[in-house]
């Protein structure tokens, strides 16, 4: 318990310590001003950053999903082309990797062997590496050309929470800074950028207060044996983590669909008995965000014309997604792509205290280990 500091168990203790891990790892790559943000020691000139032409992101599970919302914060920031790919299947598929392209390996151990080996196929093939992880002078740290930490402390529980969140940090600044250095991004427009990521641990702290509010709900679905996650745009990833989350500790079956693909499969599972999850957020500012939100709300719609029983995470004060969906999960308002760091904290808290509810060993659950040490 001394070590849990209170908490029953880590991955609790973990989810809450979230605000700390995203603020210490932002601070530290910000001027003193809060005007830019810098990689000190990174290892890659800034004139290589300026010259590239694609990005390439692998890690997996939890840290593949961080990737993929990096994809949309570097695309919609830099205008620079992003894909994804499982670490697990990168040296196995021929990669091509060519000049002014930058191979980008997350992973919370630094140990992950399935990453580690897409880093060194990388760097085989001439391409330049940035290795993200929680953990100083592991492997893919000392391997790749550039480390970016995330500061989110010593993770116990296999269940990754905490380094997930640092992961989208880390993300979103290397966005930042790939904005600024290709010239999407003006001065003004970085320093708002920066204030609003500032202001994310305080709405993760906001966000932790749906503790109770996901307790209650663990108690009414704790019994099912379907969960499905939906999401649009960068909430697409989170719906996938959300999922895991559910099945890692609660061997509960969980899928994350991209919410506009359920008419193209996803639709024939619905009924009284599925429980679905809907990201239903939205970013008033942002025009693409009201129309992602519009086709969202229109999918929640569908699921309730089939009986399905929807419950919600959207921003506060959304009376519409209150009125249409059986459970809302309410989070603080924030721009677009700074919504999965706190749509996440309510998915952590459903598939913990379902967990718990199930009377399982939410840390170490079976079959899973910390760090993948061998294919």
């Amino acid at each position: 318990m001394s070590e849990r500091a209170g908490f029953p168990h880590h991955m609790l203790k973990e989810i809450h310590e979230q605000p700390r891990g995203v603020r210490e790892t932002v601070v530290p790559r910000l001027t003193s001003a809060h005007e830019r943000v810098v990689f000190p020691g990174l290892g890659i000139e800034e004139s290589e950053f300026r010259a590239l032409r694609r990005i390439q992101i692998v890690g997996s599970g939890t840290s593949r999903h961080a990737g993929l919302a990096g994809k949309y914060m570097i695309e919609q920031l830099a205008r620079l082309p992003v894909e994804v790919d499982h670490a697990s299947e990168f040296a196995y598929r021929d990669p091509i990797v060519g000049g002014n392209e930058l191979v980008v390996a997350i992973t919370q151990s630094g140990e992950t062997v399935d990453t580690l080996n897409a880093l060194r196929e990388a760097s085989a093939r001439g391409g330049r590496t940035i290795g993200i992880c929680n953990v100083i002078d592991s492997t893919i740290a000392r391997e790749a050309d550039g480390a970016l930490y995330t500061y989110a402390g010593p993770e116990i529980s296999i269940a990754s929470t905490k380094a997930f969140t640092a992961q989208l940090a880390v993300l979103y600044l290397l966005a930042l800074y790939l904005g600024e250095h290709c010239g999407n991004l003006s001065g003004e427009a970085l320093r708002q950028r920066i204030a609003a990521l500032l202001d994310v641990p305080a709405a993760i702290d906001s966000a932790l207060q749906t503790a109770g509010q996901c307790r209650q709900l663990a108690e009414e679905y704790c019994g099912v044996r379907d969960f499905l996650y939906l999401g649009r745009g960068v909430h697409y990833p989170v719906a996938l983590d959300g999922a895991l989350k559910l099945k890692e500790v609660s061997y509960i079956h969980a899928e994350g669909h991209p919410a506009g693909e359920m008419k193209h499969g996803p639709n024939a599972l619905i009924d009284e008995d599925l429980p679905v999850v809907i990201l239903a957020t939205r970013d008033d500012a942002s025009a693409g965000s009201r129309t992602r939100y519009e086709k969202t709300l229109s999918n929640l719609k569908e699921v309730k014309a089939r009986s399905g029983q929807v419950i919600a995470v959207a921003v506060e004060g959304d009376d519409e997604i209150a009125e249409s969906a059986d459970h809302v999960i309410f989070v603080p308002p924030a721009p677009e792509l700074l919504l999965p760091m706190l749509e996440i904290v309510p998915l952590q808290l459903l598939a913990y205290y379902v967990a718990v509810r199930r009377g399982l060993d939410v840390d170490k659950p079976r079959n899973l280990a910390k760090a993948v040490l061998v294919e």
